[in-house]
């Protein structure tokens, strides 16, 4: 956003409206008297994330604002970058009508309803079988022109350029504990030729340090509750143990990335104990836990000689014993400006990956490779389900384009070890042809995919964090392991599916079938999945080119020829090339 950038996100009133009175006893008035019935809730989120999980209906948001006088002949105008387009908003008790012609956002000037001074706006959200809420941020800024108003902050700041390997990555997440019989570093140095054989290109280990033992959970405690940030667990070896795995991934032409954990340490890290004043305190002046995470005590990241020992710990890994990055867990929790600071230093040893465990644009410009995208996660169990229009991946895709920095890198998932021990294993979560369709678009979207240790297998087991919990590598893949391999073979092979954008075809999508189209310079690669509950035939005719081959599909296909139609079962998915 150019100019002045008035961010309305933070706290909201909130009321859900289960009758649907709201309308009647006219709650978008702005002198109505909050009673207790309205909470408080932090936005952007969705509001399943506040406790209000399952519900589905209708749901209320007002807060008031400041505005300061406009610049002589500017105007004001807001934007709600995630919000249902079946929502209506007022200012001031005046009804606004969204401007937004490509239905990605929520995009109106204000003309006189906001005035200077203080304002009440006011917001009804219906949903519809998606998640709820306020999803992405709400601004007022200048109104020059509607799309400059519909980007964020951050759209015009490049992201920061990352090296062809990372941009070109497969990342495969192992969790030490379950990946092998032995739970250890040398079972994962047994297993590399195998995953090279994947197509894995990147191994991020999940954290190899020792763990916290006191007010520990479980019989071997959290691996995100750290004792020593210069040592290895071990439990999955030693140091030279670590070393020779990491020497044989770089034989193999792999990268080895680890888990970092720099918000909190166990308690019984001696820094507790060597510096109390790093750590982060309650009312009463005792440490603190982030959120609910008894195990674990806050570090304070307003202290100078904080941030200095952790970025001489990661330039240690990177520096003295050569990983090749980090997966920054919880990164949002942590200043930018530290992981700005220490990145920097990092690029002076080497090129390296950083991943962030966090989705804010701002992470993009300096720090971070790689950040989630949960977006589309949150998504691909309702298209499942038949709850969601595949061209909600075009609103994901849109949406990104205009709040990230122009290159910036999403993870692209649909399983990883959170979601494996809390909710569902991937195969438990979809069914085999959905998680399937989910792997084909984790690997065809922009960005770089990931797969979860033992879901090539079909692994139904939920990898518990606290314990050991084998993977079933002996279980029916259901043909996963080959489809892996082959999208990852796809992905090396065809530039398209790594530099390009993405085109959604629109048109397919009405129908239930997501249709996406990905250019670079004369080589073009289709991806069709039909997210409809019945069969779909898909007219070829349709597409912007003519198809020249079929690289991998589960329709009856054979490769190579040029078929007028195909006929697509639930689930089912096609890839092909044109030139």
């Amino acid at each position: 956003m150019i100019g002045r950038h008035i961010s309305l996100d933070g706290e909201w009133h909130f009321k859900t409206d289960v009758d649907n009175a709201g309308l009647h006893d006219e709650w978008y008035r702005p002198q109505i008297i909050l009673e207790d019935s309205w909470d408080t809730l932090q936005i952007p989120a969705f509001w399943e994330q506040h406790g209000r999980d399952g519900y589905e209906g209708v749901a209320w948001y007002r807060r008031e604002f400041d505005l300061p006088p406009p610049t002589p002949g500017e105007q004001n105008g807001l934007c709600l970058a995630g919000i249902d387009q079946t929502a209506t908003v007022w200012i001031n008790g005046v009804e606004i009508t969204n401007e937004d012609t490509n239905h990605r956002r929520f995009a109106r000037n204000l003309d006189r309803r906001a005035k200077p001074g203080n304002n009440a706006i006011v917001i009804r959200v219906p949903d519809r079988g998606v998640p709820g809420g306020m999803l992405l941020g709400a601004w007022i800024g200048p109104y020059r022109d509607i799309d400059e108003l519909r980007h964020g902050k951050h759209h015009a700041t490049p992201a920061r350029a990352s090296a062809d390997w990372v941009r070109d990555a497969v990342i495969y997440e192992v969790y030490l504990r379950s990946f092998s019989p032995e739970g250890t570093f040398q079972g994962l140095e047994r297993q590399l030729d195998d995953l090279r054989e994947l197509g894995i290109t990147v191994i991020w280990l999940m954290p190899i340090h020792p763990v916290g033992k006191t007010r520990r959970k479980g019989p071997l405690g959290s691996p995100y509750s750290i004792s020593d940030y210069y040592a290895v667990n071990p439990e999955f070896g030693t140091l030279d143990d670590f070393k020779s795995l990491l020497t044989a991934t770089h034989e193999r032409g792999m990268k080895l990335i680890i888990d970092l954990v720099a918000n909190h340490t166990a308690w019984d890290n001696p820094l507790i104990h060597e510096h109390p004043d790093w750590f982060a305190r309650d009312k009463r002046g005792d440490i603190r836990s982030p959120a609910d995470w008894t195990d674990v005590a806050q570090l304070d990241y307003t202290v100078p000689e904080l941030r200095r020992y952790m970025t001489e710990m990661m330039l240690y890994w990177v520096r003295d014993v050569g990983i090749d990055g980090f997966r920054c867990d919880v990164a949002g929790m942590l200043p930018t400006d530290f992981w700005n600071d220490a990145r920097e230093e990092l690029d002076a040893v080497k090129p390296v990956m950083m991943l962030a465990e966090d989705d804010q644009p701002a992470r993009h410009a300096r720090a971070f490779d790689l950040t989630y995208d949960w977006w589309t996660y949150q998504a691909l169990g309702r298209l499942r389900a038949g709850k969601l229009n595949p061209a909600s991946i075009a609103t994901i895709l849109a949406n990104e384009e205009l709040d990230f920095p122009a290159g910036s890198l999403r993870l692209r998932f649909s399983s990883n070890h959170d979601l494996c021990a809390w909710h569902k294993p991937g195969l438990e979560r979809y069914g085999p042809d959905a998680a399937k369709a989910a792997a084909v678009l984790t690997f065809t979207l922009p960005g770089v995919p990931l797969i979860y240790n033992g879901q090539e297998a079909g692994n139904r087991n939920r990898l518990h964090l606290f314990e050991r919990t084998p993977i079933d590598w002996n279980t029916d893949d259901h043909g996963l392991r080959e489809l892996f391999t082959t999208l990852a073979r796809l992905r090396r092979a065809r530039s398209s599916l790594r530099r390009s954008r993405v085109y959604v075809l629109d048109p397919l999508a009405k129908v239930g079938v997501l249709g996406l189209a990905r250019t670079w310079h004369d080589e073009t690669t289709y991806t069709l999945i039909n997210y409809a509950l019945e069969l779909r035939q898909v007219e070829l005719e349709q597409l912007p080119q003519p198809p020249s081959a079929t690289l991998l599909s589960s329709a009856p296909v054979n490769r190579g020829a040029h078929p007028r139609r195909i006929e697509l079962p639930p689930m089912g998915f096609w890839i092909a090339a044109a030139h």
